[in-house]
């Protein structure tokens, strides 16, 4: 009955703020629910954007988190196309880009990310993309099959998950692919060296080039269209169409204008919030790519910018603005699919964190899964065209028990059986 009376805004129109919105209601919330997006279209869900949507494989609908129809149905009230300009922490308000203002009782922030602009000329010519939002989809993908009918090129700046799934999708319209990446192999960051060079021979197997080593210096172009791509080793690159897939920054700008503790980008960025998704407000919390978490299981502050993250933050900051006990100490879980190669990673290893890396399987055939561990115990695991895996890998990790090598590495041992009895 309290809830009638009270306001609960949502900023930000991806999955996280759909999922929360859903939640709300689902929890038995009856007050007014308020979900603002700063894009016209209805919440959606970004993995498609790369993958399937991307690809010509499925169709745009597939991306949207409900339908149309599913927020007046459950009385969720949408501004889409409407930026959010300012929060004013004193009023329990937030100030649209129309001017108008909107009172708060529970304000959730999950404004996502932005992607990293590459600083060198060339980047204002009208082949040069990003790929975030769906309308970077939408364009990405007639240029992709456009440069596929016509043999043309592209250049990729970054060989991180995004990049890979790009050049993935490239190849499957017949686009030429070069990918330019500073670091030794692909993915660097993420999963090391070791299994990096795995993603390398399979997208080399399917024609992409790699320059490793290297960054691009310029963009180059005639009468606003992209000619080349040049690297700072000399080298000039054929190119029709340019991407830059060198990572995102989290969308801080209203949570700092707002006064909202921060996390500095040399550590990730992002809003901090504790592990209940609140911030240093009481009324304000964050979930999806902006939030930092500090993580109850991991025992550090952590953004992680990938799709569960986001469906499992979401619902997680609506039960804590409802005043429910939160603990969100999900372990990070992402996927990806490239060719014929699928896969899962669960957990968190960059590099310096592990001192060995255990195989199970044929890497050689890419069947396998990959841990990687400190002091023997397992601090991630990748599962490659293994299925069914995540749940035993998951609870790996969350045991922080000291495991046998020898049968994390054999396939005939349960991975059920690795975890020592208590």
């Amino acid at each position: 009955m309290v809830d009638a009376h009270r306001t609960f805004v949502i900023v930000g129109g991806g999955l996280a703020g759909a999922k929360a919105a859903e939640t709300l209601r689902a929890e038995g919330f009856t007050g007014r629910v308020i979900l603002i997006g700063d894009e016209r279209d209805h919440p959606y869900e970004r993995p498609p954007l790369s993958k399937g949507y991307l690809s010509g494989k499925d169709e745009r609908d597939s991306v949207f988190v409900h339908e149309p129809a599913w927020y007046a149905q459950h009385d969720i009230e949408l501004h889409l196309g409407q930026p959010v300009t300012a929060v004013d922490r004193d009023a329990q308000s937030v100030r649209l880009g129309d001017g108008t203002s909107v009172h708060y009782d529970k304000l959730l922030l999950a404004t996502g990310a932005e992607p990293r602009r590459l600083d060198i000329p060339g980047t204002d010519l009208a082949g040069v993309h990003h790929l975030r939002r769906l309308a970077h989809a939408d364009r990405l993908r007639q240029v992709l099959a456009g440069l596929g009918r016509d043999n043309g090129h592209l250049v990729i700046a970054g060989a991180g998950w995004i990049g890979l799934e790009v050049a993935a999708a490239a190849r499957g319209y017949g686009a030429e692919v070069t990918v330019v990446e500073p670091e030794p192999t692909p993915l660097h960051g993420v999963i090391g060296p070791e299994l990096g060079q795995l993603f390398a021979d399979l997208h080399e197997e399917h024609g992409v080039r790699f320059r490793f080593g290297v960054r691009l210096t310029e963009i180059v172009g005639q009468d606003g269209m992209v000619l080349a791509a040049r690297t700072d080793d000399g080298e000039e690159h054929p190119a029709h169409s340019v991407l830059a897939a060198i990572g995102a920054a989290p969308r801080t700008g209203l949570a700092e204008a707002a006064g909202l503790a921060l996390v500095d980008r040399a550590h990730g960025g992002g809003v901090a919030v504790d592990a209940s998704l609140r911030t240093s407000d009481p009324e304000i919390y964050a979930a999806g790519d902006v939030a930092a978490v500090h993580h109850p299981l991991l025992d550090i502050r952590l953004r992680v910018e990938h799709w569960a993250n986001a469906l499992n933050g979401g619902p997680a900051a609506a039960r804590a603005m409802l005043g429910q006990e939160v603990s969100y100490d999900r372990v990070p879980y992402f996927f990806s699919d490239q060719y014929d190669l699928g896969m899962e990673y669960s957990g968190w290893a960059p590099p310096g964190s592990y001192d060995q890396v255990v195989l199970r399987g044929d890497a050689g055939k890419r069947q396998f899964i990959a841990f990687w561990l400190k002091e023997r115990k397992v601090l991630a695991g990748m599962n490659v065209n293994v299925w069914d895996v995540t749940s035993d890998i998951q609870d790996l990790i969350r045991s922080g028990a000291e495991v046998d090598t020898e049968a994390l590495a054999n396939p005939a041992t349960p991975l059920t059986g690795v975890i020592p009895a208590p």
